[in-house]
């Protein structure tokens, strides 16, 4: 755009962003991460926010990335907190128009996941953790609805029970990744850990049920955490027999393993590449209940 100040010369100035077409916008903004997106377009006016709406924009939804650039806080376990991460994960569900595959979120409920299992069953990747309102009802859905997931992370779901993990093996057979992990009970990371207490009490005690699920269901896995599980050498043998294609499994904290016993049981994993096993030489510090 030129502009000119009587004396004949003429000053150039940048594009005129107004007249840039719908094409020219996507391919700009397809170069932004999403959260770029939300901090900058979406806000300058109507018609950048609705070409941030565009399902080519919304196949991605993660915001692990933004929990992780904050302090842990107490205040993302309340119902208030719950109901926003839901709200905005369906937003995004509708953006998309189904083609989600990929989430990677915490603290929303069964209400949100119902919704995806529904309207998204091009799904691949699901990150849930610490979601204490995700049960067995909105897993199932998934199970259902999304065939395709091949990445699962539940960790610290604890209402997300050992039926829920065969719902899925069974329904889900590209299933390579998956995250059980627990909140550490004793170790020196127990004075870190931000979440209600009685909820942390409340952790999955079936340890060798699951272990034998995920043996039995998914056989494809490569990855595998299990971190402050409380399986035994009967549930670390039942995947080391099923999941023979291991390449990274990471038992840190499950004391009531023995080295010995994790040495024996992992030698038949051909493929595994790295493991993580439980320190057993630390001094065990065990949460408490306050008085």
């Amino acid at each position: 755009m030129e502009v000119n100040h009587g004396g004949g010369m003429a000053l150039t100035l940048g594009p005129n962003w107004a007249e840039m077409t719908r094409e020219c916008l996507l391919d700009i903004f397809s170069r932004l991460s999403q959260e770029e997106r939300w901090m900058g377009p979406m806000l300058v006016c109507k018609t950048w926010m609705n070409t941030c709406h565009e399902p080519s924009l919304n196949t991605i939804f993660d915001l692990e990335t933004r929990f992780q650039s904050f302090p842990e806080s107490i205040n993302w376990w309340i119902p208030e907190f719950e109901d926003k991460v839901d709200a905005f994960l369906r937003s995004v569900v509708d953006w998309s128009e189904g083609g989600l595959t990929e989430i990677r979120v915490r603290h929303c409920t069964d209400r949100s996941l119902s919704y995806v299992a529904e309207r998204c069953p091009k799904l691949e990747v699901l990150w849930i953790n610490s979601c204490p309102h995700v049960t067995d009802a909105s897993m199932a859905k998934i199970a259902s609805n999304c065939p395709n997931l091949r990445e699962l992370d539940v960790s610290y779901s604890y209402c997300i029970s050992h039926e829920a993990l065969s719902m899925l093996g069974r329904h889900c057979p590209n299933l390579e990744i998956l995250k059980r992990n627990l909140f550490p009970r004793q170790g020196p990371n127990v004075s870190i850990i931000v979440a209600p207490v009685d909820y942390i009490l409340a952790f999955p005690r079936y340890g060798n049920i699951e272990a034998q699920i995920i043996g039995r269901h998914m056989p494809r896995l490569k990855h595998l955490e299990l971190q402050y599980c409380t399986l035994t050498v009967k549930g670390l043998t039942s995947v080391c027999k099923g999941c023979s294609d291991l390449e990274y499994l990471d038992l840190s904290g499950c004391i009531s393993l023995t080295n010995s016993e994790i040495t024996r049981c992992v030698s038949s994993l051909k493929n595994l590449l790295e493991i993580k096993k439980p320190d057993f030489n630390r001094p065990v510090d065990i949460l408490l209940l306050p008085n």
